[in-house]
């Protein structure tokens, strides 16, 4: 399937690792021109000379922290000097944080709120502009499903993830009329350094299966190049019509539809 995406110019934050690294990937074996972002500097280079050598693409590695506003400023003016124009963003950044309500004070309600929430703001206030002039572009927000359905200890990532579905349902809603498609992927469980973390040092085949098992309906954990397929369609030309979704990744775990 042609997606349309050959010369686009996409940003990706959380960039390094991952759903994003996998994501940037994607876009630049579809022909896209991709500007990755993380914090730590020498990883990100490696990961975009990497994409870089597999794909031929022109690839930019912008060191950032996306819950410092100067640092978001500095990755947008980075894509726009280079290439003129932002046609995609992929809002990634983020880690998992899970806990009783008892066990998270402010400093952490604080933190994950700047990371989940404000970077994302910080970054679609920093492209919209551009987006509306050019009449046409396309933002993810990553989200999860316990932003919809939340279940116990699940604070303060299921707090931050629900602001970031409505975040996205309201940008949608107003940046419609200027051809700005906007949409959140709600994700579940994915292969990630997050949760080869979670095994311990123990048997990670064991630690994924478990999981699946007890969490997903189809049986398995997914892959990250899995989500990647996922997120190019939705902001491709075949997807042209979809904005305000909520769509969730989740192999069937989660309790909405």
């Amino acid at each position: 399937m042609e997606l349309g995406l050959k010369d686009k110019i996409a940003i990706i934050t959380g960039g390094s690792d991952g759903l994003g690294r996998a994501s940037a990937l994607k876009l630049a074996a579809e022909g896209a021109k991709v500007a990755i972002a993380a914090r730590r500097a020498e990883h990100l280079q490696r990961a975009a000379d990497e994409i870089r050598a597999a794909t031929g693409a022109d690839v930019l590695a912008v060191p950032a922290d996306v819950t410092v506003a100067a640092d978001c400023e500095r990755l947008a003016q980075a894509a726009l000097q280079r290439w003129g124009r932002v046609d995609i963003l992929l809002n990634n950044a983020g880690t998992s944080a899970a806990a009783g309500f008892a066990d998270v004070d402010d400093g952490k309600w604080q933190a994950d709120w700047e990371l989940k929430v404000m970077g994302a703001v910080r970054m679609c206030r920093l492209v919209l502009p551009h987006m509306q002039r050019q009449r046409d572009g396309r933002i993810v927000n990553i989200t999860t499903v316990s932003g919809k359905t939340p279940k116990a200890r699940s604070l303060p990532t299921s707090v931050s993830r629900a602001a970031g579905i409505n975040l996205t349902k309201a940008l949608a809603c107003e940046y419609a009329p200027d051809n700005v498609r906007v949409n959140t992927i709600c994700i579940g469980l994915v292969h990630s350094a997050q949760i080869d973390r979670m095994a311990k040092g123990g048997d990670l085949e064991a630690h994924y299966a478990r999981l699946a098992k007890e969490r997903v309906p189809l049986g398995r954990v997914a892959q990250a190049t899995e989500f990647a397929d996922l997120f190019a369609f939705l902001v491709s030309d075949r997807a042209s019509y979809i904005t305000g979704t909520a769509i969730n990744f989740d192999g069937g775990g989660g309790a909405t539809v």
